[in-house]
């Protein structure tokens, strides 16, 4: 976990803010009980994560696929080959949805814009070791060409909805 205590404020507020605008039955679902915390969230989806993400075809609909993600700093973040598909459509139209949902017990949703990342910046220098810590044992040295041929993004969520069972 790389998780600042403004960080953590800011995700808890992203919380709050998503249930509060829920509908009553993702409420009845999502029971206090069942719902994570900012400091839970942060430490559940570790590691490389299987997302489900949805982006929107030139057409208006909705595509469905599979990407490696990471939860880096409150936040999904997944990259792909430049031509890919998924990065064609978020270079056109930003909005996404992706969801983790490992077994039946737990589930992260996240709703709202793809936004690019530079993984060779000062900023990102965290993540892109993060990055280079977790696929290069699975890739070799080579990954890290790899990382710097494609595009990364994370997801601006405007709502994040976490369901867990004990």
């Amino acid at each position: 976990m790389d998780e600042t205590e403004e960080g953590l404020r800011s995700l808890q507020d992203l919380l709050d803010r998503s249930d509060a605008n829920a509908t009553r039955h993702l409420r009845e679902v999502i029971t206090p009980a069942r719902g994570l915390t900012a400091q839970q969230v942060c430490v559940r989806p570790t590691g490389l994560r299987l997302l489900a993400l949805a982006t929107v075809t030139s057409h208006g609909r909705p595509l469905i696929g599979p990407v490696d993600g990471v939860f880096y700093r409150g936040a999904f973040h997944f990259g792909s080959s430049p031509d890919s598909v998924p990065i064609r459509h978020v270079r056109c139209r930003a909005h996404v949805s992706a969801t983790h949902v490992p077994a039946q017990e737990l589930s992260v949703t996240v709703h709202g814009r793809a936004a690019p990342l530079d993984v060779r910046a000062e900023e990102t220098a965290g993540l892109r070791q993060g990055l280079l810590d977790l696929y290069t044992p699975l890739y070799g040295a080579t990954w890290e060409d790899f990382l710097d041929a494609n595009v990364r993004v994370f997801v601006d969520a405007d709502q994040m909805f976490t369901f867990h069972m004990a």
